[in-house]
């Protein structure tokens, strides 16, 4: 009896998941692609169109390999298929959709895909963690990019922000040292709490952000569940010429979801992929994600007055202050056909404004407009803005840019290549009164009272249990002359996260806190 029932609550179970599996677009789109095209969609053929014969494609010995042509040609761009991954956000997932404005905000901003409620503007997203290689997992214990490219009818506008409110240094010239820190040690090829703990302890304005990342919202519940920052505060201009300044916030409407560190273990041993998937396979259901956006705004008058500065990326604005305004909604309905072609190639920048947008006066945006462009050049070459992916698809793009490494596409055909000239070729448009990026003076960074507020007045009990788990799951590996820094400049946050950390450091928790048999 009890072996008829073993066996009934297997074949069950295997039911159960044979039909998780049929109803699942990821692991099933390969399979998708054989049920839609009834046979073989066409001739095999070289890289240059020439059909190849069976023979050539089935067998090589004893044969000449030179002048078998498909031979040479997938032996020879076998080695040259990978591009440098990116430095960090190296792995991602990412679809596409639309933005819809939902709510009027001409009065502070004329660019056009906020000019009419109910447009609806194309976008592309890519949601990725920061420090894990291309090959990671997706559940690691990290901060994640959130980022959007809307192809408005001005051209391209990008948002390349994080799912959390702020960022970690207020002085770009540590984005070196903040990269390298995370990465691995250059001797030992691994990754060294040393390193990390050496950072964050020199420069404490980065413990804001690294609350979250130890915190419950550490390691989100896929991209769906993740909300979006645009952590730079915009200087934006209305159709008077009057300057207004607003931080972008995106907030999904299936509700903020994280996972817990144990969770996120197992996951990471079991399905690597698991935000990947999740977004693919939801978008596949056409269970379609999507988000509410909102703004906060300021006044140039609410700039002066703030007593702080509100253009310090380690800050948040506070809400109280300067209430959330809903503006619109973008959902993503639309997977991706080649991941490589149209995630992988899918180039951001600070630098993609469009009229009405000024983008931020801050070090860190004027940084990140040189760094973006500079990454695309080195991992996509010169002519990245010709990848199908990052053309702006509303109208047709007329720089003077020529030549260069593929892709050229028509090269800008017979269009004169320089400017200015006498032969027509396209002139810049003229604009009445035109408005300018402010220039601000920024202090030092010194805001102890957010993360204090973070850790007292946010955090629940339980969340700071975890909170003091997850950073003495990283912290205790690390040596104790950084442990103690540590320790003291948590002490600057509140002695209660200083003195919980010292005593578990003191009883010896250096090890995991985690029970792998529970996993």
């Amino acid at each position: 009896m009890i072996r008829k029932m073993f066996r009934l609550v297997v074949l069950v179970t295997i039911a159960v998941v044979t039909a998780k599996v049929q109803d699942d677009p990821a692991a099933n789109q390969i399979l998708n692609f054989k049920e839609k095209t009834k046979g073989p969609i066409a001739i095999m053929t070289t890289a240059a169109g020439a059909p190849i014969e069976y023979k050539e494609a089935t067998v090589t010995l004893n044969e000449r390999l030179i002048f078998n042509e498909y031979f040479m040609d997938a032996m020879t761009h076998l080695v040259r298929e990978r591009i440098p991954e990116r430095l960090v956000h190296a792995k991602a997932g990412g679809a596409f959709g639309y933005f819809e404005l939902t709510h009027d905000i001409s009065d502070i901003c004329k660019a056009k895909l906020f000019s009419k409620v109910g447009q609806r503007t194309p976008i592309a997203a890519r949601f990725s963690p920061v420090v894990v290689e291309r090959g990671g997992i997706d559940t690691s214990r990290d901060a994640r990019g959130f980022a959007l490219k809307f192809y408005t009818e001005d051209g391209n506008f990008d948002i390349v922000g994080f799912n959390t409110p702020m960022y970690v240094y207020k002085d770009p010239l540590l984005f070196p040292t903040f990269v390298r820190a995370q990465k691995r040690n250059p001797a030992t090829n691994v990754l060294d709490p040393n390193m990390l703990w050496d950072f964050l302890t020199l420069q404490p304005e980065s413990l804001h952000m690294f609350l979250l990342v130890f915190g419950d919202r550490g390691v989100p519940d896929g991209y769906r569940h993740m909300p979006g920052f645009g952590i730079h505060t915009y200087q934006v201009v209305n159709e008077h010429g009057e300057s207004h300044f607003i931080r972008f916030h995106f907030r999904p409407d299936a509700g903020i979801k994280n996972l817990r560190s144990k969770e996120a273990m197992r996951l990471a041993a079991f399905d690597p992929d698991y935000a990947t998937r999740d977004l693919y396979r939801a978008i596949g259901n056409g269970d379609f994600p999507s988000w509410t956006a909102s703004i906060q705004v300021l006044t140039e008058s609410d700039v002066k007055n703030a007593g702080f500065d509100v253009f310090d990326v380690t800050r948040v604005l506070p809400i109280k202050k300067y209430p959330l305004r809903p503006f619109g909604r973008f959902v993503l309905n639309k997977n991706a056909v080649n991941y490589f072609a149209e995630i992988e190639q899918l180039a951001f920048s600070p630098a993609n404004l469009v009229p009405g947008i000024l983008g931020g006066p801050d070090k860190v945006f004027e940084a990140r407009r040189l760094a973006y462009r500079d990454a695309q050049y080195h991992r996509l070459g010169a002519n990245f803005f010709n990848i199908p992916v990052n053309c702006p698809i509303q109208h047709k793009a007329f720089p003077y840019n020529r030549d260069g490494p593929p892709p050229v596409k028509d090269n800008q055909r017979d269009i004169p290549n320089y400017y200015p000239n006498s032969f027509n070729g396209p002139v810049p448009y003229k604009e009445a009164d035109k408005v300018e990026l402010i220039e601000v003076y920024q202090d030092q960074p010194d805001n102890y009272e957010q993360a204090r507020d973070l850790y007292e007045n946010e955090m629940t009990p339980d969340e700071r249990k975890r909170l003091i788990e997850n950073i003495l799951y990283s912290l205790g590996p690390a040596t104790k002359f950084l442990q103690d820094r540590a320790v003291k400049m948590f002490g600057r946050i509140h002695s209660d996260l200083s003195e919980r950390l010292w005593q578990g450091l003191q009883a010896n928790r250096t090890k995991s806190p985690y029970d792998w048999d529970d996993l």
